[in-house]
C-alpha cells in the first residue's frame, strides 16, 4: 500500500476570481510541490466540501467564511489568504487574532495597476485627450491652442488624496515628478506618518477646496458610506479634475455624476455602486465624464503579482515563518470594512 500523502492541505476557493487568476503555472507548481490542494473553481466552495477537510486544512486561499465556531473545528489552520482586495464580512477577525491565525489580503497586488490608471485618468482630464479624440472623429476638432481652451498641466498643481492606503502609497511616487504639493486626508492615519513621507496632512474640507487634481481613494467602512455627500462635493473647486478610483460607495454617487455632468468639475469614474452597470443606466448618456468599467486593476500583470505574493507567503507560513508580502488584517478595522 502506498504511503499516505502527509503534505499539508490547502483549500483553494478563489471565487469570484478563477484559479488561473490566482496561480500562474510556475507558482502553482511551487505550491503543489509543498502542499496538497483541494480546489473548487465553480462558485463559492460548498460548505460540505469545507467541512470534509476542516479538521486537516492548514491554509485557505480564497474566500471561505470562518466564524468562531468553524475556526474551533479547524485545529490545524494557520492562515486565511484572501485573493480579493478587501476584507470579507464573514470572517471572525478577533477570533483569528486570538488564535494567532493571520488573515491576509492581496490588495497590495492591485495597487500599482490602479495607481497607473488613476494617473492616466488625471492626465486625460487635464489635457482632454479622450474628448479631443471624440471631436476629431465627428469632424469637430480644433487645432492648436483653439483645441485646448480649458487644458492644463499637471506640473506644479496642488494635488489632493482622500485616503492613503495601498493605492495612495502606490500613486504618490508617480505624482512626485510633477512637483505639486500633495495634501492627504486620511482619518485612520496619524499626521506624523504622512509628514514622514513628505506629504501634507489636511482636513477633508481643505483637500476638497484646494486641490486642482483630486483622487478619491478611500475604502468603505462602517460609518463612512456616502461621506462625500452633495454638500461636500459642491465645495470642490470649479476647475478641478476628480478621479474616483476606490469605491463608489464613499460618494453620494448620483450627486457626483450630476455635478460632473453639469461642468462643476471634471471627473473620471472607474467604480460604480452596481456592477455590471445596467445597460439602460443614464450614466451611459453622459458626455462630460470619463468612464471606465472597473478595469484599472484588472491586468494579467496584477494577477501574476497576486499569484507570486500568495504563493510566497503560503510557503513561508508552511515553514513556520511570518508572511512577508500580503497585507495583514487588523481586527479593529477589518471588521468594519464594507467593501464588495
Amino acid at each position: 500500500m502506498a504511503d499516505a500523502d502527509e503534505r499539508p492541505l490547502i483549500l483553494v476557493s478563489p471565487h469570484p476570481r478563477a484559479t488561473w487568476m490566482v496561480f500562474t503555472p510556475e507558482d502553482r507548481a511551487r505550491i503543489e510541490a509543498a502542499a496538497r490542494l483541494v480546489i473548487h473553481d465553480d462558485g463559492p466552495m460548498p460548505a460540505a466540501l469545507v467541512e470534509e477537510h476542516l479538521s486537516e486544512v492548514e491554509i485557505v486561499i480564497g474566500q471561505i467564511p470562518f466564524s468562531a465556531e468553524r475556526l474551533a473545528r479547524a485545529p490545524r489552520l494557520r492562515a486565511l489568504l484572501n485573493v480579493k482586495g478587501n476584507w470579507e464580512s464573514d470572517i471572525d477577525y478577533a477570533e483569528c487574532e486570538r488564535r494567532g491565525i493571520p488573515v491576509l489580503s492581496a490588495a497590495p497586488a492591485m495597487a500599482p495597476a490602479v495607481a497607473e490608471a488613476s494617473l492616466g485618468f488625471a492626465l486625460d482630464l487635464a489635457r482632454g485627450i479622450t474628448f479631443a479624440d471624440r471631436a476629431f472623429r465627428s469632424g469637430e476638432e480644433r487645432y492648436g491652442i483653439a483645441g485646448n481652451p480649458d487644458a492644463f498641466l499637471l506640473r506644479d498643481q496642488p494635488i489632493g488624496l482622500i485616503g492613503y492606503g495601498n493605492l495612495g502609497r502606490a500613486l504618490v511616487p508617480l505624482l512626485r515628478p510633477f512637483g505639486g504639493r500633495i495634501r492627504v486626508h486620511d482619518p485612520w492615519l496619524p499626521d506624523g506618518l504622512l509628514v514622514d513621507q513628505s506629504l501634507e496632512p489636511a482636513a477633508l474640507d481643505e483637500v476638497l477646496a484646494e486641490s486642482r487634481v483630486l483622487f478619491i481613494l478611500a475604502g468603505v467602512f462602517e460609518g463612512n458610506e456616502g461621506f462625500l455627500d452633495r454638500a461636500r462635493l459642491e465645495t470642490i473647486r470649479d476647475d478641478a479634475a476628480v478621479v474616483l478610483a476606490s469605491r463608489a460607495e464613499v460618494v453620494e454617487f448620483d450627486a457626483f455624476v450630476e455635478l460632473a455632468e453639469a461642468g462643476r468639475f471634471r471627473a473620471a469614474i472607474d467604480v460604480f455602486p452596481e456592477e455590471p452597470v445596467p445597460v439602460d443606466h443614464p450614466i451611459r448618456r453622459t458626455e462630460r465624464i470619463l468612464l471606465s468599467s472597473h478595469r484599472a486593476g484588472g491586468l494579467h500583470d496584477s494577477y501574476a503579482r497576486i499569484s507570486s505574493m500568495v504563493v510566497d507567503d503560503a510557503l513561508l507560513i508552511l515553514r513556520g515563518l511570518p508572511p512577508a508580502r500580503l497585507q495583514r488584517a487588523a481586527p479593529q478595522t477589518a471588521a468594519l470594512a464594507r467593501s464588495r
